[in-house]
């Protein structure tokens, strides 16, 4: 059996909610990715086309800076990667994340929160910030509250170990 991580970002608390449950549901541990520089609610606004959200995700080179980089990454087998999906995409922090550590021979499965988009390219514009992994796995897009069961239900499902 595989020693997993839950590693996951989450502006507004839902990401880190259901990061939680599905670290409870694999008994898997917990990494918080944070930005050095917290997003407010004026940064989130996707309505307003300066918000620093806005300007980040219309730039596909931008590469928020990470808070910290402390993840013990060579210390696990599986990393289940979450965020919410932001202009159909992973936020750019995601490519921060995955480009500040070697992730040679792991597996990765993406999972994120929406309201209502799909996954769209995210897998395509992650894979080259993480070329070292062996596998990828697009997992689920999750809509408000995620029980248990649920989560249990799509683990189960996984070719992984």
């Amino acid at each position: 059996m595989s020693k997993k991580l839950v590693a996951y970002f989450s502006a507004s608390g839902s990401t880190r909610k259901l990061a939680n449950t599905l670290a409870e549901v694999l008994g898997a541990d917990t990494y918080e990715i944070k930005p050095a520089v917290p997003y407010t609610g004026k940064d989130l606004n996707w309505n307003n086309q300066q918000s620093r959200s806005s300007v980040e995700m219309a730039d596909i080179n931008s590469r928020p800076e990470l808070a910290d980089t402390s993840a013990q990454i060579a210390d696990y087998d599986t990393i289940f990667l979450g965020f919410p999906i932001w202009w159909y995409v992973a936020p750019h922090i995601i490519n921060s994340f995955l480009e500040s550590y070697d992730f040679g021979g792991k597996t990765i499965v993406i999972f994120a929160t929406s309201g209502g988009s799909g996954f769209g390219e995210t897998l395509a514009q992650l894979k080259p910030s993480c070329a070292g992994s062996t596998l990828w796995y697009q997992g689920k897009v999750f809509r408000g509250r995620t029980d248990k069961n649920t989560l249990t239900d799509w683990v189960k499902g996984l070719p992984i170990d």
